[in-house]
């Protein structure tokens, strides 16, 4: 589990620079996208990916990398989205925005350190092309849920899903590089 730590963070660390960058060149006019169209975000990546994953040609020079980390950094989005709402102009300061990237990263890691205490770290034995297809899976749930203006009867919410997103793209992101 040491080992899963570590790999996680390097690569939560890299999504962040990127995240950081994005929003020094952009600042924070992601903010002003409602749930749906994060979700909506999301799955081009995961199709992008899976595409790739199928041996479709591109023309685009990004892999797989890349998107996991689309991916990542917009269901990070998505759970800032959801506890602190969606607004009409970008209005968060760079810190702030940093903050509670950090606290939705948190969290999410604490989730996967009790899932991989449960499951035994199951995903180590799966394939990259899997945790496409259940994020993809994640993807339909999330829209469902969204239809049914975010109530469910027993399933998991929107922000589950996004953590499960998030966590499975970085499982990924780990596999590729083994």
């Amino acid at each position: 589990m040491g080992d899963t730590k570590s790999q996680y963070q390097k690569i939560i660390n890299k999504s962040r620079k990127i995240f950081e960058d994005k929003n020094s060149d952009y600042g924070s006019s992601w903010r002003i996208l409602r749930i749906i169209s994060l979700v909506d975000q999301i799955h081009i990546k995961a199709q992008r990916i899976r595409n790739l994953q199928n041996n479709i040609s591109n023309r685009i020079e990004e892999g797989q990398t890349s998107e996991f980390y689309g991916i990542i950094n917009y269901s990070i989005m998505g759970l800032i989205q959801l506890e602190i709402g969606v607004v009409d102009e970008p209005d968060l300061k760079l810190d702030d925005i940093f903050k509670l990237y950090d606290k939705k990263v948190s969290q999410t890691f604490e989730l996967m350190i009790a899932k991989n205490h449960d499951y035994g770290e199951a995903w180590r034995d799966m394939e990259v092309i899997s945790l496409t297809d259940l994020i993809i899976q994640k993807i339909f749930r999330m829209k469902s849920i969204l239809k049914n203006d975010g109530k469910t009867s027993v399933s998991e919410g929107i922000d589950a899903n996004f953590q499960d997103i998030l966590n499975y793209s970085v499982f990924a992101q780990i596999l590729l590089k083994e």
